[in-house]
């Protein structure tokens, strides 16, 4: 299902989604959660990137061991070895800090007006934090990804 998108791989593809929505999620979020006078504004885009930013980054890893499966099938030659296994290593923490951003993101939209000061402010902090981690995460993949490409 993630191996190819009108006959060309997928992953090159896919994962151009990713590197858009998960770092606009993380933005966008960390916004709502520190400009209160923003959140009237940003509600809807929040919503729409909590479920879409997790969902592509979801479709962006199994996409990559898709085209890793169909590139080394018998497994990763030695000198590759070590390069991809660095990228691969980013995209499951990359998954969760992103559905926890999403779950954060849909929380402090969904809940946060009915939640008492203390819980809403603990929510924020929560999704700032987070918005940082999926930052870092898109960033390191990004990265060790075009060291596995172009490197």
């Amino acid at each position: 299902m993630f191996e190819q998108l009108f006959g060309l791989p997928a992953h090159p593809l896919i994962i151009h989604a990713a590197v858009v929505l998960a770092p606009l999620a993380a933005l966008l979020c960390a916004a709502y959660a520190l400009v209160t006078a923003w959140r009237p504004r940003l509600g809807w885009a929040v919503v729409a990137l909590s479920i879409a930013a997790p969902a592509s980054v979801f479709a962006a890893r199994q996409s990559g061991l898709a085209l890793k499966d169909h590139l080394f099938p018998d497994g990763v030659p030695g000198p590759m070895a070590a390069t991809i296994g660095d990228h691969e290593g980013f995209a499951t923490p990359l998954l969760w800090t992103t559905t926890g951003l999403g779950l954060a993101g849909l929380l402090m939209v969904l809940a946060g007006p009915r939640l008492g000061k203390v819980p809403a402010a603990a929510l924020s902090g929560v999704t700032v934090l987070l918005s940082l981690a999926a930052g870092f995460y898109v960033i390191r993949a990004g990265h060790t990804g075009a060291i596995a490409v172009w490197g």
